[in-house]
């Protein structure tokens, strides 16, 4: 659920910060205060386009942030770690400032990211549903996932099982495809990966050469200094420094001194350690010495191989390991073209049975979106009844493929929803035929029995109660406050039957202060939402009459809660 939201210098909002609760909260205002520009600042927050305009005259940058706490199974945990991000103890902070070139910051969980992360982020735990804003039902292409949710107990095991197979058929299908082409682009394919494997072979490559070359060459260039350094290390201990001999007489001296008292043997034994272990390593270096010798040529030739590797690194791997793996995947393709027709063969003989693992995969799954697609329409009936659209019908249409059976990632089907809104009237598609109205109770119809299934932490409806009133009105209230059972919902609206339903009433009021508007917001007490409530109901004059409506509209809303 949406636990904060920080709201700082967005549009006429100064600043804002308030903290929500579980349930419905409904917010209610004057027109003109501010409601809208609350859930304008929510959408930014979850990767919707943004401008300069949405900065506060006067201002630098506009900043909006919040805080959401998440259920350790909602899907936003599978996302957010796509793109790094950590969840711990299942919080959630979004941060998105907007500067006066309308250009974005981006932050999760303190982590900078795009507006395009920030946006798939976002879509897993905030659903915005406005006046015209009912993606979901327009978009046909998302009815069969619709479907798929609300039969995922069977559906999504069927699924499973046809997409493991529909994973192989495909891979398959492409291999066929390549293998099939034209004569002419497979002739030249095959010249292509003749001449890369032969340029990578006539190489002759060894694993980790470039290092050691690296190595080489930094040892030849550095010749000199190198010469120097060990000669003169040499020569401080055997040379004319004599550093061996001063360190032998010492340990003479030292035997002496350890004849004479036992105290001195450790200090002895040590001292004589040191000069054996640098005895050895003089000889070391007088080896190491006689073996430095400087040779212009070999590292004219390292240089050349150098630049023969980097060229191929070039074309055919950042590193050698990478140029052999390359060239291990080109003798596999030219041994693939080479023996083609008898690997045609044998692609069409699997092919042809994941075929038919797929076809009584996908049927079955197909059976079984039919049988959920009647639950879903007697349900979706049920719920239309009580929101006054009884003579409705709802279908969901499955579309039959005019050739033959086309395999999708996501099975056989293509599910339409469709709806006829008046008796005797044909079903059409339901984006065609929905007026905003109608739209929008078909919207909370498919919400109320989708919240439980779509995992969405918040839901928000923008005055999608627009246009209705009496009982309708009445039957949206308390389908709006249903599909809160499941989900956070946030609510503006301007009908007094769904303030009446809220669990946290929020007022918006805006007043000039210093010759600037500002927008406020406070949580309503009891009596406070009897006056605002009354206001809803009459307009700017509240009377007596008018309060005994709103707590009567109360005391329904709490029957209804209660049962």
């Amino acid at each position: 659920m949406l636990q904060e939201l920080s709201i700082k210098n967005f549009a006429i909002i100064d600043e804002i910060s308030v903290s929500f609760n579980k349930g419905l909260t409904v917010l209610t205002g004057e027109t003109g205060a501010g409601k809208s520009i609350i859930i304008d600042a929510v959408h930014l927050l979850v990767g919707g386009r943004g401008s300069s305009e949405f900065v506060r005259h006067g201002e630098k940058k506009a900043e909006i942030e919040g805080l959401f706490y998440l259920d350790e199974k909602h899907p936003c945990f599978a996302k957010a770690s796509e793109f790094g991000i950590e969840i711990e103890e299942g919080m959630l902070i979004l941060r998105r400032d907007i500067a006066q070139s309308g250009k974005s910051v981006c932050r999760i969980n303190g982590k900078l990211v795009t507006i395009a992360v920030l946006r798939e982020i976002g879509s897993t735990i905030i659903d915005i549903h406005g006046q015209h804003e009912h993606q979901e039902l327009m978009d046909e292409s998302l009815h069969l996932h619709l479907l798929d949710q609300f039969g995922k107990e069977e559906i999504g095991k069927a699924l499973y099982d046809y997409q493991e197979i529909f994973v192989e058929y495909d891979q398959t299908a492409k291999q066929m495809k390549q293998l099939t082409e034209n004569e002419q682009q497979m002739a030249h394919r095959l010249d292509l990966l003749q001449f890369q494997l032969q340029e990578i072979q006539a190489a002759n490559l060894k694993l980790n050469e470039d290092e050691e070359l690296m190595g080489e060459k930094g040892r030849l260039t550095n010749f000199e200094k190198i010469f120097a350094a060990i000669k003169s290390g040499y020569e401080g201990l055997q040379g004319e420094q004599r550093a061996m001999d001063y360190i032998g007489h010492a340990m003479g001296h030292l035997e002496t001194a350890s004849d004479l008292d036992d105290h001195y043997v450790e200090i002895l034994d040590s001292v004589a350690t040191s000069y054996y272990a640098l005895e050895d390593v003089v000889g070391t270096l007088r080896s190491e010495l006689d073996k430095l010798e400087f040779d212009p040529m070999r590292l004219n030739e390292v240089e050349s191989r150098l630049d023969e590797i980097n060229q191929l690194k070039r074309k055919y791997g950042t590193t050698v390991e990478e140029i052999i793996e390359f060239s291990a995947k080109v003798e596999e393709e030219i041994e693939l073209i080479i023996n083609r027709d008898v690997r045609i063969n044998q692609l069409e003989s699997k092919l042809s049975s994941l075929k038919e693992d797929l076809l009584l995969e996908g049927k079955q799954l197909s059976d079984l979106r039919k049988k959920w697609s009647k639950r879903l329409t007697k349900a979706i009936h049920h719920e239309l009844k009580q929101l006054y659209m009884d003579k409705t019908i709802f279908e969901p249409i499955f579309k039959a493929s005019a050739n033959e059976v086309s395999f999708k990632q996501d099975g056989i089907d293509e599910v339409a929803f469709y709806i006829s809104t008046n008796p005797g009237e044909p079903l059409k598609p339901l984006s065609k035929v929905a007026s905003g109205g109608e739209l929008s109770r078909m919207m909370l119809a498919l919400k109320t029995i989708f919240s439980k299934h779509q995992g969405i932490t918040s839901i928000i409806f923008d005055e999608v109660d627009t246009g209705v009133s009496g009982r309708v009105a009445q039957s949206i209230a308390e389908k709006i406050h249903q599909v809160s059972s499941h989900s956070q919902v946030l609510c503006i609206s301007h009908l007094p039957q769904v303030a009446a339903m809220a669990d946290t009433h929020l007022l918006i009021s805006k007043n000039i202060n210093a010759g600037r508007t500002k927008t406020n917001l406070c949580i309503l007490n009891k009596e406070e939402k009897i006056k605002e409530i009354g206001r809803m109901i009459s307009g700017v004059e509240i009377t007596t009459v008018t309060k005994e409506h709103a707590k009567e509209l109360l005391e329904i809303a709490y029957t209804i809660k209660k049962t």
